[in-house]
């Protein structure tokens, strides 16, 4: 039985509001914006049973913990954590964000562009050392990780903590290198959801990221001061071979009744949302989602781009699951554990739909960037060639394909701050909140 954890970036604090570090200084304190946003964080959390809640000592989280827990019914005991503590920046700690570049210039660019790398100069009775945040933060997530899911399996937990340590959380549990500690986004009480399968090292799936529906924002702003691109990455709504799991591939299966309310659902979700492009894989699924979306917006002329294609399945393709089994006895177990290594019997393996996908984002992003003003896409495709592009991003491998979800009908939100040759920030990961279910994903579980 899957563990299901929960994260809860703490609500805005004084030094948010300031544009103050915060570090580990223990000053700062919910605003009234921060109280009311957790409130709403426990409002998304309706229906949903905890059986713990774990936070930061720090009080802007402790804070956040409370309140939530405050307007839950019947809430577990609150426990505090020190493996929750921020980031510890002691050098910066109450500085303004623009004194940053200004203070230590050579120490901001390498926190900037290579954080894993960054480290402050520390004096202690011993002597002076090196102190890295970052890989330190890194190695206090995976030891909170594994004290958490010896004693809690099967359970589902919440945990109110900080933008730093919920992002070694998040990284350390997926694999993604503390290199990316800036490629993922952390907003004030977002929520993001992960499913562990057993305990520390087995497979654990990113459910979604940064969510922040709940408090009543469409999508994550962009960091600023300025966003050279914005795509929009969109899984197509259900079809039939979806709902009764049987494997689809490059077979051209349309949308069913209710993937076209999926898609009807996402239209007007992103109504207000402005547009500059869209590309779409040519396969009726996706494109039929596309064309639907794009309802809202009859200035866009959809493109399609052929290398967006769902993988080959091969032989696999129009099968259940137990007929697979039965002709390729093993084969399937070796998809689910080890999808790096198979190769489907006439059709593709997973290292060639990586190849193709990434070259046709690379291609969507560069034209993209060309414009001299900023731009937002939507890209619309299928659930292997959104996971592949994904782990791309997050600087994953083919063998972490199975970390990331991809619901029918859901969103995923990336910017590039510095265009096509800067690396990009995920600001959001399969939303499907906008679907009627919720913080957590309920659509079709069923095969590719």
């Amino acid at each position: 039985m899957a563990t299901r954890v929960i994260i809860v970036r703490h609500g805005q604090s004084t030094y948010n509001a300031q544009q103050r570090i915060q570090g580990r200084c223990d000053e700062s304190v919910l605003t009234e914006k921060g109280r009311q946003d957790a409130l709403k964080v426990a409002q998304a959390l309706q229906g949903v049973q905890l059986d713990a809640i774990y936070h930061s000592p720090l009080q802007r989280a402790t804070q956040t913990a409370q309140t939530i827990a405050s307007a839950l019914e019947n809430p577990p005991a609150l426990q505090s954590s020190p493996h929750l503590l921020e980031i510890d920046l002691p050098h910066w700690e109450g500085l303004h964000k623009s004194e940053m570049g200004v203070k230590d210039p050579d120490g901001y660019r390498c926190w900037k562009e290579r954080p894993h790398e960054f480290f402050m100069t520390l004096s202690t009775p011993q002597g002076e050392h090196k102190h890295y945040p970052v890989l330190s933060l890194h190695e206090q997530a995976q030891t909170f990780w594994k004290t958490l899911l010896s004693q809690h399996s099967g359970k589902t937990l919440l945990i109110v903590a900080h933008n730093g340590i919920n992002r070694c959380l998040l990284m350390s549990a997926i694999g993604i290198p503390p290199a990316r500690y800036h490629t993922i986004q952390q907003s004030n009480c977002a929520i993001n959801v992960l499913n562990f399968t057993g305990n520390w090292g087995d497979t654990v799936q990113l459910e979604s990221l940064n969510q922040v529906s709940h408090m009543g924002i469409t999508l994550p702003s962009p960091r600023p001061p300025h966003n050279k691109l914005r795509l929009l990455l969109v899984r197509h709504g259900e079809t039939e071979w979806n709902r009764v799991s049987r494997f689809q591939g490059t077979r051209d299966i349309p949308l069913n009744e209710k993937g076209k309310l999926q898609a009807q659902q996402a239209a007007d979700y992103l109504k207000d949302v402005h547009l500059d492009f869209a590309v779409s894989s040519p396969m009726l699924r996706p494109k039929e989602t596309a064309e639907i979306i794009l309802q809202y917006h009859s200035n866009i002329a959809l493109e399609t781009h052929p290398q967006l294609e769902e993988i080959g399945h091969g032989l696999w393709e129009g099968k259940y699951e137990s007929e697979i089994e039965a002709e390729f006895p093993g084969m399937l177990n070796e998809w689910k554990t080890s999808p790096e290594t198979v190769q489907m019997p006439e059709g593709e393996n997973l290292q060639q739909v990586w190849d193709r996908a990434i070259v046709a984002w690379q291609e969507i992003i560069e034209k993209a960037c060309q414009s001299p003003e900023p731009q937002v896409g939507l890209v619309v495709a299928h659930d292997a060639i959104n996971k592949v592009i994904l782990c791309y991003l997050l600087g994953l491998e083919p063998k972490n394909f199975w970390n990331i979800k991809q619901g029918n009908g859901a969103v995923s939100v990336i910017d590039y701050p510095k265009g096509a040759g800067g690396l990009p920030v995920l600001q959001t990961i399969n939303l499907t909140t906008y679907l009627g279910s919720g913080i957590l994903d309920k659509t079709a579980a069923g095969a590719l």
